[in-house]
């Protein structure tokens, strides 16, 4: 294939991704006590849902869809959720045929993605690039840290946020959610986590997390630890909250945790993933590594409440 098939290949797949993709999306106006603001939004299902960033509907008290055919309707949010940055929005009318959902785990570097938005009132902007890195960390205003953050040079600006990134079967595998530089763009990955969090959001209005109450950081384990723990790295305790389950079961800093309910801990964000619903109110056996010994201290995570 010489350089101008190659140029009329790349073009016509996003050329198609754009053709069937722009009409799932709609231009999100935002009224807060703060003022106006924008995003996107796609179609999710046949129900009129619609899934966008959590930070673009942030203090709403009136949202408006705008679509490319033309139509407009009001929408209302059904649920957000800070940590992951997603929410679910209703729409109070008509909407256009849904976007299909894909999975980012099928996802590889260099791979073409399409980004598809909003930017600055530009409605129907789409531009593309390629997966520039997988597996990127991405901190919330609420804290917590999303997983799996998919890294992309497809140009986003403001206005982006609760786009498609799209793969080039038009499935859409990302939410856009933050621009870190020029060509760096991010997007909250859609895989088997992040549908949890939308059919959570989507039947019952919000996300419930489990809570421990400790902060750490991965250290390397001492030749002999390792060979009794089975690892070579593990979570060593920062500091824990007063009153916390974990301050209540007598962990302390210092300790290095290795595994919780028979899973090995290599670092914070291996705790967090098993701070799911079912671990709230269950008694989990927690291993760690104390002044020389194993030590299995017994936690009973509590619901983590955000404000």
């Amino acid at each position: 294939m010489d350089d101008r098939e190659a140029l009329d290949a790349y073009s016509s797949t996003v050329m198609r991704v754009a053709q069937t993709v722009l009409p799932s999306l709609a231009a999100v106006s935002v009224q807060t006590r703060q003022g106006m603001g924008a995003g996107s939004a796609a179609v999710i299902n046949d129900d009129g849902n619609l899934l966008t960033s959590a930070h673009v509907v942030d203090g709403a008290r009136r949202v408006e869809l705008a679509f490319s055919d033309g139509g407009v309707v009001p929408a209302s949010v059904v649920g957000a959720d800070p940590l992951s940055d997603l929410a679910v929005l209703h729409a109070d009318g008509e909407t256009a045929a849904p976007v299909r959902l894909g999975d980012a785990a099928t996802l590889g570097v260099g791979q073409l993605v399409v980004a598809l938005g909003n930017p600055r009132g530009l409605s129907g902007s789409v531009t593309a690039g390629i997966v520039s890195a997988l597996g990127r960390s991405l901190p919330t205003r609420a804290g917590r840290v999303i997983d799996e953050v998919i890294q992309t040079d497809a140009a986003l600006n403001p206005g982006n946020s609760g786009g498609v990134l799209a793969d080039s079967a038009g499935r859409m595998v990302g939410v856009n959610t933050a621009v870190a530089g020029i060509g760096l763009g991010l997007a909250v990955p859609i895989n088997a986590t992040t549908r949890e969090i939308i059919e959570a959001l989507r039947t019952t209005g919000r996300v419930r997390r489990a809570w421990l109450g400790i902060a750490g950081a991965t250290v390397p384990l001492a030749p002999e630890v390792a060979v009794k723990a089975g690892a070579k790295v593990g979570m060593q305790v920062v500091s824990v909250v007063p009153a916390s389950p974990a301050a209540a079961a007598g962990a302390h800093a210092g300790d290095v945790v290795l595994s919780l309910d028979g899973v090995a801990i290599a670092d914070p964000t291996a705790l967090q993933r098993r701070m799911v619903e079912a671990a709230i109110g269950r008694r989990m056996e927690m291993t760690v590594w104390r002044n020389g010994a194993l030590v299995d201290v017994v936690v009973e995570p509590e619901e983590l409440r955000v404000s």
